[in-house]
């Protein structure tokens, strides 16, 4: 998985085709954003759980295939950051693709000028602010927000935030997104066109149809139509 099979696309996109494709929709907790606005990143997750000291990026760094995203359990905690501008000049020169971080980070402005995606909770000025012992699974898995990933997993993120699916679908589910994408495209198009939204989805239809039988929703209306402004 490369950012260039994300191009054209959203975590938006990619979400609605989970629910299409019914798997669970995973996204990281409201509120994880990239650091530079406009960032952008896809890839194979790089787990690894901090618990005080950098050494176990290092450590992920040394077992990471080009195009992985790192990906930081911090816990969400919000008294501390844990990554700064080293440990994203580091990914970047061992070839990884992005960072994302359930937590914080600092030196925002060093972080930018390096130029790789970086998404978080936020920022503070605080590194680290105690040592914990380092479990023996500390690069298995991360937990972010309700989520654990592995390297099993993708991840996707954007100005939207931050999605996580599994590796073995990630073909599936960008086919079933850019399916999603131009759909919506075509109705917008129409739309700005004067043929309103309700219209194209026959709206009126739905709401007689609905007198008749209660249980109809819209989603099973939309499926009928192929429409996609739900998923």
């Amino acid at each position: 998985m490369s950012a260039s099979d994300f191009t054209g696309l959203t975590t938006a996109h990619v979400a609605d085709a989970c629910i299409r494709a019914d798997v669970p929709v995973r996204c990281g907790p409201a509120g994880t954003r990239a650091v530079a606005v406009g960032g952008r990143v896809a890839g194979r997750v790089l787990p690894a759980r901090h618990v005080g000291s950098v050494d176990v990026f290092l450590e992920a760094f040394e077992q990471a295939a080009p195009g992985d995203v790192l990906v930081v359990d911090n816990g969400g905690r919000l008294d501390e950051s844990c990554v700064g501008d080293l440990a994203v000049l580091e990914a970047k020169a061992a070839g990884l693709a992005g960072v994302v971080i359930w937590g914080l980070h600092r030196d925002t402005a060093d972080i930018r000028a390096i130029g790789l995606p970086v998404f978080s909770l936020g920022s503070v000025p605080a590194g680290p602010l105690s040592l914990g012992a380092r479990p023996d699974d500390a690069l298995a898995s991360a937990r972010v927000g309700e989520w654990t990933v592995t390297a099993d997993d993708t991840v996707f993120a954007d100005d939207d935030g931050v999605l996580f699916v599994p590796s073995d679908r990630v073909d599936e589910l960008t086919a079933l997104a850019r399916g999603i994408r131009d759909t919506e495209r075509g109705q917008a198009e129409r739309v700005r066109a004067g043929e309103t939204l309700r219209s194209q989805l026959a709206f009126g239809s739905f709401l007689k149809a609905r007198e008749d039988d209660p249980s109809l929703t819209f989603r099973q209306h939309l499926r009928s139509l192929g429409g996609a402004i739900e998923e």
